[in-house]
């Protein structure tokens, strides 16, 4: 490889090591780096070790190492990916500056970043913890942006077990595949996207507000436990409210995604031409998420078979948001 400030890197380094940007050493602490360091040696076409992990520098060594970056020679091993990956989940926007991570690591990392950004969230819905969420989803919006058949990897990566967090990135997920799916050759401006990737993150975040014992209850809910449970949609919306966030796509997914299309949803128990294409959207992904991740109550079903009930139940789904899913998954035609 040939990188745009530096020599040609052979392709067994190039597969072994990454290459670090000026973005990703700044973000390491300066005087300690939490991964071993690596020069490339040109007349040699090989590297060798320069810092080790944890290895306190001195002034003339950061120098040295910022000018091995700047010129392009310094790497780091990929079987300090773990520690790397780390590091890149806590400032997600890394993952813009890193040219050198494969894009299943990229989707990996972003998943990571965005579960533990919700879980934060909803244990403090406030708006220092909701800005670092915001940032990462544009983050995900942009990955997105660059390229819109990206979405596989993350629809290839939806999540079996039940969370709050792993529910809130599968409703990310399957929301912004069916929004893709039917903007297909339209015209999708990129506001729209952000907001509509915020909003299917955040259409579930009243069940934080819910007690646990509701949620984790294996059997069937008591009438006065159920009451509490209709009141999430309303209680995400009033969070948003309270942060200055009710835009449309975020009323409409937190306020819709239990609406059904013949009125026996709630809170609003709106119908048909009632509900945004948003709502609905919103509708489909919440309950295909919940569908395919095991739960206290059900086993996980399998993507196909979810996907396949929800396009027969058109008295409450939109039968052609349901007939995309149901049909991409048959085919495992996902991006």
């Amino acid at each position: 490889m040939m990188t745009s400030s530096g020599p040609a890197v052979p392709a067994n380094i190039d597969e072994e090591y990454y290459q670090i940007s000026e973005e990703i050493l700044s973000s390491f602490p300066k005087f300690r780096p939490p991964v071993d360091l690596f020069r490339f040696k040109e007349a040699a076409l090989t590297l060798v070790p320069l810092i080790r992990k944890g290895q306190r520098l001195t002034n003339e060594q950061v120098e040295e190492v910022h000018a091995l970056c700047l010129s392009g020679d310094l790497f780091v091993s990929r079987s300090d990916h773990s520690i790397y990956s780390e590091h890149m989940v806590k400032q997600l926007d890394l993952v813009l500056q890193d040219s050198n991570l494969k894009e299943p690591e990229l989707a990996d990392i972003c998943i990571r970043a965005l579960i533990m950004r919700y879980e934060a969230f909803a244990e403090q819905p406030v708006r220092p913890v909701f800005d670092p969420l915001y940032k990462d989803i544009m983050v995900y919006t942009e990955i997105l942006w660059q390229d819109r058949h990206r979405i596989k990897l993350f629809m290839r990566r939806l999540l079996r077990e039940y969370s709050l967090g792993k529910h809130a990135f599968n409703s990310l997920i399957v929301g912004t595949w069916l929004l893709l799916r039917v903007m297909e050759g339209g015209e999708l401006r990129r506001r729209d996207l952000d907001r509509a990737a915020l909003a299917f993150f955040l259409q579930d975040i009243g069940m934080a507000k819910i007690p646990a014992f509701i949620l984790n209850k294996p059997g069937s809910l008591k009438a006065e436990e159920f009451d509490k449970v209709v009141l999430h949609p309303t209680l995400s919306y009033k969070i948003m409210q309270k942060l200055d966030l009710a835009f449309d796509e975020l009323a409409q997914a937190s306020l819709e995604h239990h609406e059904r299309l013949d009125g026996t949803g709630y809170p609003q128990k709106i119908k048909a031409s009632q509900i945004s294409r948003i709502g609905r959207i919103a509708a489909i992904a919440d309950s295909f998420g919940a569908m395919i991740a095991k739960r206290p109550h059900a086993e996980a079903k399998d993507l196909s078979q979810a996907a396949q009930e929800l396009a027969a139940d058109q008295k409450r789904y939109d039968g052609q948001l349901t007939g995309y899913l149901a049909a991409a998954l048959l085919t495992e035609n996902v991006g």
